[in-house]
This record gives structure tokens, C-alpha cells and sequence, in this order.
């Protein structure tokens, strides 16, 4: 792993004498994120411990995303919640609330759909929080092939998808809510694929540019590649549906 001790707190710029900032409290010894750190040290505090900063957390990434979290993996984490935490907490939420909710995604899909939608895309369908879990290291793969000059390791890139997953959670669970008190499926089926699907998208492509917004892409360079990191990951069902088309249709 490595160490930096900083001569000024990286999370407020204040002169650091001791082992903490005098000014917010962070440690003066940071790192840059490593799989063994990822692991020992954020995954196992972020189950057993809940840090300060939540709403400040959840503010940030909806309205500064990519820089905030920039500005976390570079080292100014004092005011930010665990991102581990986070997502255990977004995810505890949306099951409890699915015991009220009694509502899938295949609810509003016409039955032509369903007929033609294969096993894993019938999965991703029905269940999408677990979906964006799952798919956190493929997402990190694919923004780490994509912005490979920007030099972050992929340890690094797991935290910044972390993050972005994690509000992308929230906007899934704020649908669930409303699930529970409009039960038009036609209008659900507008918020969910219209609303809920476009703004992901948007988001995604809004959270890589700011991100990586200072890592030396023109902006031509920079918005084509932010676009191609969810157009790579929403490609997998498809390319997976198609695979599977063809394998039925030799079987038979």
C-alpha cells in the first residue's frame, strides 16, 4: 500500500504538524486505494462502522459527482460517508421496502417481452439493485479500459463505481416509493423506462466527466469515452441475449 504523510491535510489544505489535521480531524498518513486495502480496511469498516457525512454524502453526488469523488480518492475523505456503507445501507432499505412494494419490472413489460427476453435478461430485469451490485466490477473495468490514460488503478476505479452505483440505488429505491402509492402500470412503465432508465444513463455519463475531467482528455475525448463506459456495460445484456438466440436456434 501506498503511504503519503502530508505536509497539508489534502482534505482541507490546513498545515498538518500530527498524526490529524487540527482544522477537520482527517489522518495525516493517506494512501492511494490498493485491493488489499479495499478489502481489509474500507469493506470490513465500511460493515461495522457509520461514519459522519451521510447527507452530505448523498448531496454531493447528486449535484458535484464526478469532482467529489475525485476529490475523495485523491485523499480529501474526512466529510464523506463510507461508500461500502452506503451501499449496504441503500441496499438494507430497498429490501425492507420490497415487502410492501410486491412490484418487478417484468410487471410492466408487455407479454411479448417476456416471452422473447432470455434467463439473464429476465434476471436483470427483475432485479436491478442486485444487478448494479453485481456488475461494480465490471463497470470499473470498463471505465478503467476507457480512461486508462488517467492512471487511476482499478482499485481505484471500484471506489469511484461504488459511488456512482450508490446513487444510482437511491434513484432506483425513490421509484420504489413510488410503487407503493401509484400503481398505474402504464404510467409506471413511463417513469421507469423514460425517467428512471434515461436519467441513469445521463448521470452515468455526467459522473465519468467530471470525474475525469482533469486527467488531461480534450472534451471531445472526454465525452465520447464518458458515454462509452454505460453503452459498454449496457451492451453485456444484449450481446449475452444474442448469444444465447443463437445457441437456442443450433439446439434446435
Amino acid at each position: 500500500m501506498e503511504l503519503h504523510v502530508a505536509a497539508s491535510c489534502l482534505n482541507c489544505g490546513n498545515p498538518v504538524t500530527e498524526k490529524f489535521c487540527g482544522n477537520c480531524g482527517q489522518s495525516a498518513h493517506t494512501h492511494r486505494y490498493s485491493f488489499k486495502h479495499f478489502i481489509e480496511h474500507d469493506f470490513i469498516h465500511g460493515v461495522w462502522h457509520v461514519d459522519k457525512g451521510f447527507f452530505y454524502t448523498i448531496a454531493q453526488l447528486f449535484t458535484n459527482p464526478g469532482h467529489s469523488v475525485r476529490g475523495f480518492v485523491m485523499g480529501r475523505r474526512a466529510n464523506y460517508f463510507n461508500f461500502v456503507t452506503l451501499i449496504l445501507l441503500v441496499t438494507g432499505i430497498s429490501t425492507l421496502l420490497s415487502h410492501y412494494t410486491h412490484f418487478k419490472v417484468s410487471d410492466i413489460m408487455s407479454e411479448t417481452s417476456k416471452q422473447s427476453i432470455t434467463e439473464f435478461e429476465r434476471v436483470v430485469n427483475e432485479h436491478p439493485k442486485l444487478t448494479l451490485l453485481v456488475m461494480i466490477p465490471i463497470s470499473s473495468f470498463f471505465s478503467f479500459i476507457w480512461f486508462r490514460k488517467a492512471k487511476f488503478n482499478y482499485s481505484e476505479h471500484l471506489v469511484l463505481n461504488s459511488y456512482k452505483s450508490s446513487a444510482e440505488l437511491l434513484v432506483l429505491l425513490l421509484f420504489s416509493i413510488i410503487t407503493i402509492f401509484y400503481h398505474n402500470i402504464n404510467g409506471l412503465a413511463a417513469i421507469y423506462y423514460i425517467g428512471i432508465q434515461g436519467f441513469l444513463f445521463f448521470y452515468a455519463v455526467w459522473f465519468y466527466y467530471q470525474f475525469f475531467s482533469k486527467s488531461g482528455y480534450s472534451k471531445k475525448s472526454l465525452l465520447i469515452r464518458s458515454i462509452l463506459v454505460p453503452v459498454s456495460f449496457f451492451m453485456i445484456p444484449v450481446v449475452i441475449g444474442i448469444v444465447c438466440a443463437i445457441l437456442t436456434i443450433k439446439s434446435h
